[in-house]
């Protein structure tokens, strides 16, 4: 069988046997894989550390065609994961990042655009700068480009466009923004402020930078996690582990 090569980070290494593990990757050109990494936890293993939970590698992996592991045949490091070093804060939003990628994603398929969002952020977390911004955009584009992104422009119920004003009615249940008329009768429905919800506008526009921020002040960004987090249990039908950290 043909090999295949692209750049993965690690999101998940599970112990399979005194030698080897199971890799879960979310690499660039193939989506989420999961492989067998032979002698992986040897100590002079043949992948050199390069399988630390959060790295970026270079991987070589023989593609199965069935619902067997794939098989790991080479990884070498790119850069390692080390934002604990800064605080535990940002280790668990590192955490968060691949829980989200395990989640959301299918087994072999590629979204290169959420591989670099997803990289990017990981990258910031290892830096001194404000990291927060750039988790929310990386939350938001596997929403718009997974195809989970509620609707803020329009109406969920009746289509309606919706302007921004103080307040904005906010469906968990439904989706997405609601006009006064189709908010009678629903569900799990919050009052959002409007510069939250044009903040969410602002972050899901294509063609952005991975970097790029949008201002924001501490009480913006404090409602901005609440509806994250609250839109994320649903649509994931349990609340992440890592929830409880970055709600601190």
């Amino acid at each position: 069988m043909a090999s295949e090569k692209s750049l993965a980070l690690v999101i998940r290494v599970v112990d399979f046997s005194e030698t080897s593990c199971v890799v879960t990757l979310f690499s660039e050109q193939f989506g989420k894989i999961s492989a067998l990494a032979k002698g992986a936890r040897r100590t002079k293993s043949p992948f050199e550390s390069a399988l630390d939970l959060l790295s970026l590698c270079r991987i070589v992996f023989v593609h199965k065609s069935s619902d067997a592991l794939h098989l790991l045949t080479e990884a070498k490091l790119e850069r390692r994961f080390r934002a604990a070093a800064h605080d535990l804060s940002r280790l668990y939003a590192g955490y968060y990042v691949a829980e989200l990628l395990r989640a959301l994603t299918d087994e072999g398929d590629p979204h290169p655009e959420l591989f670099q969002v997803a990289n990017a952020v990981l990258a910031g977390l290892d830096e001194d700068a404000e990291w927060r911004s750039d988790l929310f955009r990386f939350e938001l584009t596997a929403l718009r480009l997974l195809g989970h992104l509620p609707m803020l422009e329009s109406c969920v119920g009746c289509g309606q466009h919706i302007e921004i004003t103080n307040r904005v009615a906010f469906g968990q249940l439904a989706g997405g923004v609601l006009c006064s008329n189709c908010r009678i009768g629903q569900r799990q429905v919050v009052s959002v402020s409007g510069e939250v919800i044009a903040t969410m506008r602002r972050y899901t526009e294509e063609n952005q930078s991975p970097r790029q921020t949008v201002p924001m002040t501490r009480q913006v960004a404090g409602e901005l996690r609440g509806v994250l987090s609250r839109y994320m249990c649903h649509l994931l039908g349990h609340r992440p582990r890592m929830h409880q950290w970055l709600d601190g």
